[in-house]
């Protein structure tokens, strides 16, 4: 399977030969799904806590003697039907993650990353690199239609094309070991280095 290189410039680069185990996967929507699920529960922070009746400093004497009051008998002034007494059955801290065994999870990504070369959203150019200005950074990306993207470069990024780009809206850029399936789906166009793409081979050879 072949890919054609180019670059930011708008000029052709060449082509380059990526693998079918990677690129060419038929996608499952059901892979993908449990992935983005995976993804977003453990993102959640989970640190939303509520007092309950134990955690109420309030007296724990009996408010009124048991019987002759006429009332309802009642014990601790903390109880959820009072005033300032804790909450019954409120959200307690906790962890949202659920488990997705690694292989699912390295499966998802060569499926995520399958179903944007089936849908021919991927780019693939030479090297990611800006002199740091976003306007001819936008100019270049509108000539490549380029509205809604994330790009992946190498192991490091070039910090001039880093920083330019963050200034433009829908526009995401991740070193190759920050790629994710969320990521990928959440954003129309995936433009990957080259040296994202030699990374990505070897990283699931």
């Amino acid at each position: 399977m072949e890919i054609s290189v180019t670059t930011l410039a708008g000029k052709s680069a060449g082509k380059i030969k990526v693998s079918e185990a990677v690129f060419g996967l038929e996608p499952r929507a059901d892979i993908l799904q449990r992935m983005v699920n995976y993804q977003l529960a453990k993102k959640q922070q989970g640190s939303h806590q509520s007092k309950g009746r134990s955690d109420i400093a309030r007296t724990g004497a009996r408010l009124y003697r048991q019987k002759g009051t006429g009332k309802a008998r009642h014990h601790a002034a903390s109880a959820p039907q009072f005033r300032g007494g804790g909450k019954a059955h409120g959200p307690d801290s906790r962890s949202h993650a659920i488990d997705l065994p690694k292989k699912v999870r390295q499966l998802a990504l060569r499926h995520a990353l399958s179903a944007k070369a089936a849908d021919s959203s991927i780019v693939v150019v030479d090297d990611l690199a800006s002199d740091g200005k976003t306007k001819s950074l936008a100019d270049q990306f509108k000539n490549l239609g380029l509205d809604n993207a994330l790009f992946i470069g190498g192991e490091t990024v070039d910090a001039n094309f880093k920083n330019a780009a963050s200034n433009l809206a829908h526009i995401d850029v991740l070193p190759v070991q920050g790629i994710n399936v969320y990521d990928i789906l959440r954003r129309n166009t995936l433009v990957l280095s080259k040296s994202a793409v030699e990374a990505l081979e070897e990283r699931f050879k």
